[in-house]
This record gives C-alpha cells, sequence and structure tokens, in this order.
C-alpha cells in the first residue's frame, strides 16, 4: 500500500539522489508561480523609524485578518455559498502550492477589511434601531395604545428610515468604514452626484469593484470542481466504510474493506486536491501516478502536512454533537475555518516542496519512503478508526462519515 507523505528534508541530505529519466514527471505544465501584488500585506514599516506607521500596520493587519476569517466563516454557513468558500480555501492552497510562499495563503486579503468594515458599521447603526424597537415593544406592553408607545413607535419609523439612507449611501461610497461615521458628507457627496447625474454610475461601478475582487462565480466553480475531485475518491471507500448496520461477519468485512480502502484514500486525496487547485485542470485531480511520484521527492513533507490536515479536523466532529439554530450556523464555521485553512495551507507548502525537489532531480532514498509510510499508516490508521465512532455522537448520525470537512465542505449542516 504505497502511502507516500508529507516533516522537511534539507535539500542536500544522504536521502536524496538525482532522479532518472526513467522516472521523472513533467511540471512544466503547472501555471507560473509569479505572486499576485494583490494578494500580498504592505510591506511592515521599520518601527524605529516608523513607530506610528508600524503601529497602523499592525492594527490594519489584524483588522484585515479579523475580518478574511469571518467573512469565509459567513459564507461557509451559506448553503450552495459554501461552494465559494471551498473554492476561496483551494484557491489560497494553490497559490501557495504555486509559489512556496506561506504568505500567499490568505485569500481575498485585499477585500476582507472592507468586509470587516461594512459588518461593523451595518452593526454598530443597527443597535439604536434595537433599542428603539426594544422600547417601543415594552412601552406597548406596559401601557397598549397609549400615548408614549406611539411616540417611540413613530420614533423607530423614523429612525429605520434615517439609518437606512444612511446605510445605502455609506454602501454606496464603497462601505469604507470612515463612510458609516460622517452621514453629512455622505449627504454632500449625494447631492453632488445627483447634480451632476452621475450617481447610479459611481455607486454601480463601486459595488461592482466590491463583487469583482470577490469573484464569488469563480470560487463556486472551483469549489465544484474540488469538491468532485474529493467526492469521487471517497464515495465508494466511505459507503462501504458506513455499510454496518447489524453485527454479522458480512457486513463485518464490508466494513473493514471500506476503512482500508479510506486509509489509502486519505493518503492522497489532500494532495491530489492541491494538484488540481495548482494546475486549474481537473482532470490533475485524477493523475494519481503522478502524485504519487511526486510524494517519492518529499515524503516526511508530506506526512508532516496529512499529520497537520487529519489533526485538526478532528475537533469538527465535536462541534456537531448539537448543532446551533441556521441563524447561528457562522458561529461554527468559524471553528471550521480556523482549523481548515492552515491545514490547505500546509498542504500546498508540501506539494510545492515536492514539485520543487522533483525539479531539482532530488528524490528521497527508499529507506526514507519507507519510513515515511511506516509512520503514516498506523496515524491514519488511527483516524479512521476514530471517524468510525463519529456516527454516534453527531447529530447527523451515519451521514457524519461521508462529510470529510477537510476535504470537501467547511460546513457543519
Amino acid at each position: 500500500m504505497p502511502l507516500n507523505a508529507g516533516i522537511v528534508e534539507p535539500a542536500g541530505s544522504e536521502t536524496d539522489r538525482p532522479e532518472t529519466a526513467a522516472t521523472s514527471v513533467k511540471t512544466d505544465d503547472f501555471p507560473p508561480s509569479g505572486a499576485d501584488p494583490r494578494l500580498e500585506l504592505p510591506p511592515f514599516p521599520r518601527p524605529w523609524r516608523h513607530p506610528l506607521r508600524s503601529l497602523l500596520w499592525g492594527i490594519r493587519t489584524a483588522f484585515g485578518l479579523l475580518s478574511l476569517w469571518l467573512l469565509l466563516a459567513v459564507a461557509a454557513a451559506l448553503p450552495l455559498v459554501n461552494f465559494a468558500a471551498l473554492g476561496w480555501l483551494l484557491d489560497a492552497e494553490g497559490r501557495v502550492a504555486r509559489s512556496g510562499r506561506l504568505r500567499e495563503g490568505l485569500p481575498l486579503l485585499p477585500v476582507a477589511p472592507r468586509f470587516g468594515s461594512i459588518v461593523l458599521g451595518v452593526w454598530l447603526w443597527l443597535l439604536p434601531l434595537r433599542f428603539a424597537s426594544s422600547a417601543a415593544v415594552d412601552a406597548e406592553l406596559v401601557s397598549p395604545g397609549g400615548m408614549e408607545a406611539a411616540r417611540l413607535a413613530m420614533l423607530t419609523r423614523v429612525l429605520w428610515a434615517i439609518i437606512t439612507v444612511h446605510l445605502c449611501l455609506a454602501l454606496a461610497r464603497g462601505g469604507s468604514l470612515a463612510s458609516f461615521f460622517r452621514p453629512i458628507h455622505n449627504v454632500r457627496w449625494l447631492w453632488r452626484r445627483l447634480r451632476d447625474g452621475n450617481y447610479w454610475s459611481d455607486a454601480g461601478r463601486a459595488v461592482r469593484g466590491f463583487v469583482s475582487q470577490l469573484a464569488p462565480g469563480r470560487a463556486a466553480w472551483r469549489g465544484v470542481r474540488g469538491f468532485a475531485v474529493a467526492f469521487v475518491w471517497l464515495a465508494v471507500p466511505t459507503a462501504l466504510y458506513a455499510a454496518l448496520r447489524e453485527l454479522e461477519p458480512g457486513q463485518g468485512l464490508i466494513t473493514i474493506l471500506g476503512g482500508v480502502l479510506l486509509v489509502w484514500a486519505l493518503a492522497w486525496v489532500p494532495f491530489l486536491q492541491a494538484r488540481f487547485t495548482a494546475t486549474e485542470q481537473w482532470s490533475s485531480g485524477f493523475e494519481f501516478r503522478a502524485t504519487r511520484e511526486l510524494a517519492r521527492h518529499a515524503p516526511f513533507a508530506w506526512t508532516f502536512a496529512l499529520i497537520g490536515v487529519y489533526v485538526l479536523s478532528l475537533p469538527l466532529y465535536l462541534t456537531k454533537v448539537v448543532l446551533p439554530p441556521a441563524d447561528a450556523m457562522w458561529l461554527l464555521t468559524l471553528v471550521f475555518i480556523a482549523s481548515i485553512l492552515p491545514a490547505r495551507v500546509l498542504t500546498g507548502w508540501a506539494y510545492h516542496r515536492a514539485v520543487d525537489r522533483q525539479r531539482r532531480g532530488l528524490r528521497s532514498r527508499w529507506p526514507a519512503r519507507l519510513l515515511a509510510r511506516l509512520l503514516l499508516l498506523p496515524l491514519l490508521s488511527t483516524y479512521v478508526f476514530v471517524l468510525f465512532f463519529t456516527q454516534y455522537i453527531s447529530e447527523h448520525g451515519k451521514r457524519a462519515l461521508f462529510e470529510h470537512h477537510a476535504l470537501l465542505l467547511p460546513w457543519p449542516g
């Protein structure tokens, strides 16, 4: 059972030997690994020269990362939209797989702060509306039809109209955090645009710019194809593994067979997905021989990556003992994104390392590959064994065996 997977070997270690022509695999079909400047963090100012700039850089970066986390969690909590969330995660994995730079494993980094400012601005402006509405309801309960209740109800309607107009103007200006706290400036901006007759074009340009950076359609299509790659490899082994309904010899043998096949599939699917997203070709997700050959160039890196993927995914099953209501599902997907995104980045890094070593003709010797297999086999077997019992603690029952959150949708529902 070939289970080559991925800890780091030094480039010039004694386990390396030049690759022969008979075992080489073409890698020139990979897209260029150049970095996208839009996805990189701005350079960090030197604190001793620009202390204020470095402080602002840290605040902006932290806000951007928190916004990115929230954006992915909200997308993952919505049915069908979660395919876009998977696509963004695969995009991060693919960028790292092509470049080898971990800092590129942050999808939507340019647009995430804007999303965070929109969420924060809307939430803050809805607070007075919620307080006024709650006071109106309480007044109606204390004195039905009274003057105080009528005044509070009227105040709530007036606030609703004013806040709605203000939020629409803030969004039309692009949704920056400053636009939510400058209502007079927003009114002046609206007046100038109406006077010049370009309000709708400017507002539409701002909205289209925001949506074009998200690229939800492209991300969803990538997510659907990445989902299909993993599902094709995992469907049959998981179905056999879930066959046990009664303690009978026949069903037990089918379950054991399914477990063995699932161990094999789980050893390769993360890297087959990485190959798909690195090349942007769906057929690459089924090139098992080429992927296995890559594993022989960085077996300890692949073992390390697989350990990270499945160790981070196990706690996700514990969160599904009792699922929250649908409108609170995003609170749970925060945990999912925090676990899955690092695993995706780690897999992309291991894949890039294997491609880089293959390009340089460095192939690990068979003792290193054998040791990696011997390390990985009991770990994956333990994971599959523990996975069997998740059906008894999950609210979804036997369906929990098919969810494979680390490889399929980052969604507990």
